[in-house]
């Protein structure tokens, strides 16, 4: 059984790291040894608050987005470039991060990163009006302590549980994107409002950071012992297949990276996967940067809200997205894994399946969203929450997919070349793209509120083709994904 195998799994996994001395004699932070589960799901506890922290600073700018605009004089072009900037320095430092999580101490990675990112955030709220420029180079630089975060937590959690568990507890992680979003969102529309100063926005998630490091320091072990291939082995099949490890001293020193990539890119579930994550990331980062924009600007052509030319902007739209996305993501975690754990008995194909009928029916909600928004905004919230919902299916499921389809020793660079793969053609483009169109469709009419709407709802049915093509790369996925599991095992 499960709990069986858990139980052989605990010392194998844990080694002898929590609580081990360091090199220098000091003792690490440890939780008692008589219980293995309990100090395992405080470091999981930690790890899910550093990513709240992670996921809030990305939402702080859309979430204040008309107020930015407004502050700098902005086109809807160079606002789309804010976010491309975050999520292109984010990108590309990701396979950095990925490599040096596969070789060097995950934890002392993972601090340096809060620590980065934290501080420039509280940097960037003094920026004045005159430096637009450096207020992006500052988003870029956020971007780059995060990729440290969301390359190498993962893997901390893949090495902590067996697989029967480890779907479940990814699934917690990963509900704090959508949690950590919504979050932002509010909160930059809250303090925004509270203080008639979008600054303080940028002023809060910072000492929330300062504590995250805090914990990080005091409650994870130092080292914690990373999973070989055996021990996935024995994760699957509930057989030992093979002998402990000392830790840090594992096979992956003795590949390449040339040959992890290559290797990688033979995979193909792994390719298919990463292509239909791309397309997620595509529209999620389109919608996290301009759905309240556009909520606002549908408004305005309704006479339901005046145009914000002199006093701070009305944010409403912000609050009311921020609490669909908390809803919506935690709901859409909660029933992709559940789904996929019941369906994989059934099929073995189920996860891919699973998330390309999400997919279509994602986009179909989208598109529907889109068409109503001129005359009924309450429909436009609605299916924007159903869209919403059915893509935030995916997020523990592709994840999951890439641990059992990849072996053990490429993880944390599997991680990093989807993040790298999925930024690349997906969110770190769409916001800018959705400006550029925006801008273009608004040259070639007179100025007006209703080109300004119509304009943004033209850019976003992109979107929804873009979501059709993700399910056609899932159903792909599910064409090889037996096969690759079986490999991976081996």
């Amino acid at each position: 059984s499960h709990g069986e195998t858990g139980l052989l799994l605990q010392p194998l996994l844990e080694g002898e790291n929590y609580g081990a001395a360091t090199e220098d004699g000091t003792q690490c932070p440890s939780v008692s040894r008589n219980s293995p589960a309990k100090r395992d799901w405080l470091v999981v506890a930690v790890l899910c608050f550093g990513n709240l922290i992670n996921f809030m600073d990305w939402c702080i700018v859309p979430g204040i987005l008309l107020d930015i605009q407004k502050y700098f004089g902005l086109s809807d072009e160079k606002t789309g470039l804010l976010q491309t900037v975050f999520t292109l320095c984010y990108m590309l430092a990701a396979p950095i991060f990925g490599y040096l999580g596969d070789r060097y101490n995950r934890k002392i990675i993972l601090g340096a990163g809060i620590f980065f990112w934290s501080s420039v955030t509280l940097g960037t709220s003094f920026i004045p009006e005159s430096h637009y420029r450096i207020f992006v180079l500052s988003r870029g630089l956020v971007g780059i302590g995060t990729a440290s975060y969301s390359t190498i937590a993962p893997t901390i959690i893949a090495d902590l549980f067996e697989e029967g568990r480890r779907t479940t507890v990814l699934s917690m992680f990963y509900i704090f994107i959508p949690l950590g979003s919504g979050c932002g969102y509010m909160l930059a529309a809250g303090m925004a409002k509270s203080t008639g100063d979008w600054h303080w926005a940028l002023r809060v998630t910072p000492c929330l950071g300062g504590l995250a490091l805090l914990l990080l320091i005091l409650l994870v072990p130092h080292r914690i012992q990373r999973r070989t291939a055996a021990h996935r082995a024995l994760s699957i099949s509930g057989a030992i297949r093979g002998a402990d490890e000392k830790p840090d001293v594992y096979s992956t020193a003795k590949t390449t990276w040339c040959q992890d990539v290559g290797s990688l890119a033979k995979n193909c579930s792994f390719v298919w996967s990463s292509l239909g994550l791309t397309a997620m990331a595509f529209i999620t980062g389109a919608l996290g940067m301009w759905v309240p924009v556009f909520l606002y600007r549908a408004q305005v052509v309704q006479g339901i809200v005046p145009p914000c030319l002199q006093d701070s902007c009305n944010l409403s739209n912000s609050l009311i997205f921020g609490g669909i996305t908390i809803g919506t993501g935690i709901l859409g975690v909660i029933v992709g894994a559940e789904a996929a754990r019941r369906l994989r008995k059934i099929n073995y194909k189920a996860d891919p399946l699973i998330c390309a009928t999400s997919m279509f029916i994602s986009a179909l909600c989208l598109y529907t969203a889109l068409m109503v928004a001129q005359t009924n905004i309450l429909s436009t919230f609605i299916f924007i929450a159903f869209g919403e919902l059915f893509l935030s299916v995916n997020w523990a499921v592709v994840t999951d997919i890439l641990l059992y389809v990849v072996t053990p020793k490429r993880q944390s660079t599997a991680i990093a070349l989807q993040i790298l793969v999925s930024h690349l053609l997906g969110d770190a483009g769409s916001p800018y793209l959705i400006g550029v169109i925006s801008n273009a469709i608004q040259a070639r009419n007179a100025p007006s509120l209703q080109w300004s709407f119509w304009s943004m709802q033209y850019s976003f049915v992109i979107c929804a083709f873009v979501g059709v093509f993700g399910g056609g790369f899932f159903l792909l996925t599910s064409f090889y994904i037996e096969e690759d599991r079986k490999e991976a095992e081996r």
